[in-house]
Parts: C-alpha cells; structure tokens; sequence
C-alpha cells in the first residue's frame, strides 16, 4: 500500500526528473543525470542517498553482495534506479524489483532519460 506522504514524494521526485531531462535533454551519461537529480531533489528538501549499499539476509546472516540502489528518497520511502540507454528492458525491471524486495521499500521508479520524451523513459514500480 503507498501512503500519501509516499505519493507526495513521488510527485516532487517526478517533477525533478522533468527537470533535468528538458534542462540536460538526451545523450548525456547515468551519472550526469544521477547528479542533477540528486541536486534537483535536494533543492526540493528531500533526503537523498545515492549508491546505497544494500545487503542480503540469507539463513539469518547479513551479507553485502555489491548490490546498490541509484537513489534511496526520503528515508526509506522510494528508489529511483537510473538509466542512459537505448531502451528499457525486463532486467531493468527485475533490478528495480530485487532492490525493493529486498529494502521493503514499495515504490519505486525506473527512469531512462535516453530518451526524447521523459514520459517514455518512467516507468512506476510497485510492490
């Protein structure tokens, strides 16, 4: 269930994303955009972490994997995975995925801003 304060979030973490994309366009790397976003959100007063470590618990141990998310908003209360490629795929979706089972994390958004429209590189993910 998304709250919302969650969907309040969503909408400024969106507006963000436009931001960039029709200030920066396409072409550029992940990281360029990961950064602005970062500053745009920040902007915005929401709490970022980028490249957030996240571990795995298998038969009760904790283990780091190498696994990390983009962007981790608010505390807790979305992921933001980014992408600078020609296309989304299903393994995009199944990284976003993995990384939201795993944080309990129940929103997230899988953004591609190699594209000429933003609105056709968002993708909303919910658990």
């Amino acid at each position: 269930m998304i709250t919302q304060e969650q969907e309040k979030t969503a909408k400024k973490v969106l507006d963000c994303a436009y931001e960039v994309h029709s200030y920066l366009g396409p072409g550029l790397l992940e990281s360029t955009y990961q950064a602005c976003l970062q500053y745009e959100l920040q902007q915005q007063g929401l709490f970022v972490e980028c490249e957030k470590p996240i571990a795995i618990v298998y038969k009760g141990i904790t283990i780091d994997c190498g696994y990390r998310v983009d962007m981790m908003i608010e505390h807790n209360q979305l992921i933001v995975e980014n992408k600078a490629i020609k296309d989304l795929n299903d393994t995009h979706l199944a990284q976003i995925l993995t990384y939201m089972k795993l944080t309990g994390i129940s929103l997230g958004f899988l953004f591609n801003f190699n594209t000429k429209l933003l609105k056709d590189g968002i993708r909303r993910v919910v658990l």
